[in-house]
């Protein structure tokens, strides 16, 4: 409520809401039957979204494997229980001997958990974008296209009719989808990925 409940401001009535996030693919035409497909706009959206899901899901790891790392060090380098039965305290080079045994601990059972994070990062986002469709401009190596690519190129240059008993004058499809498909072709996250590693 707020103090005064006659105020009907716009500070004391409006709700703001934050902004929406932006959609890392968009809808595409997919070809010659105008359906609709969800693809990343180009090859540099599609790495950026996977550089930043892998290090989102790292970071989010070895946050965790801190903590862990950290209470097992601690409990690796407890002096024994009975000690506190003898009414003993610990000693000060006993104390600056379980700090380091500590900071060793630590250490080494970060080291694994890195490595361990970065494989659990990459078995996460590999098989999501494996599959994702990636706008590339230029026809992005379409068997088809690079076909038909040649067939022009040979007709335009050579003056060729036919290579192989195939009359080259005869392309298939109109030319509106020629061109289309020459202008931008779909490629699979699974070709950047053989090509990435």
């Amino acid at each position: 409520m707020p103090p005064n409940p006659d105020d009907y401001s716009p500070a004391a009535t409006l709700i703001t809401f934050d902004r929406p996030i932006p959609l890392l693919r968009q809808p595409i035409l997919s070809g010659a039957d105008d359906s609709l497909v969800l693809a990343f706009k180009n090859r540099q959206s599609w790495e950026s979204a996977y550089k930043s899901c892998e290090s989102n899901i790292i970071q989010q790891c070895e946050a965790g494997a801190r903590i862990g790392c950290s209470v097992s060090a601690s409990s690796k380098c407890a002096p024994p229980w009975w000690r506190s039965l003898i009414g003993g305290g610990l000693s000060k080079e006993e104390l600056i001997e379980r700090e380091k045994c500590e900071e060793r601990e630590m250490s080494e059972c970060f080291e694994a958990s890195r490595s361990n994070c970065r494989k659990f990062a990459e078995d996460k986002c590999s098989p999501a974008f494996r599959d994702a469709r990636i706008v590339v401009k230029g026809g992005g190596g379409d068997e088809k296209v690079k076909k038909c690519v040649s067939e022009l190129v040979s007709r335009v240059c050579i003056g060729e009719k036919s290579v192989g008993g195939v009359e080259l004058w005869k392309l298939e499809g109109s030319w509106s989808e020629f061109k289309s498909r020459i202008e931008f072709s779909i490629v699979r996250g699974s070709d950047l990925l053989e090509k990435r590693f």
